[in-house]
């Protein structure tokens, strides 16, 4: 079954998006990760979700998105989305 896609604007030297990045992996979320050094012109897009430029910002399939989410709120977004 696919899951619904949840986009990920961050950059590897971000611990906050390792952070979120690892709780998707380990609750086998499926994501898209979009790396902001390999691809600057995304950071407009993620200023434009966003309306800031602190990262990471994590879009949901239901159009919210979390810019800088905690564990706890990271867990408990997808636990309301059913993915989690």
């Amino acid at each position: 079954m696919d899951q619904p896609r949840i986009t990920v604007y961050g950059a590897d030297w971000c611990g906050d998006c390792r952070r979120a990045k690892a709780t998707l992996e380990r609750t086998g979320v499926a994501y898209e990760y979009v790396d902001l050094v390999a691809d600057p012109s995304a950071a407009d897009r993620a200023q434009q979700i966003s309306g800031r430029t602190n990262i990471p910002v994590v879009v949901f399939p239901d159009g919210s998105h979390q810019v800088e989410p905690s564990e706890e709120d990271l867990q408990a977004k997808l636990a309301g989305l059913g993915l989690a």
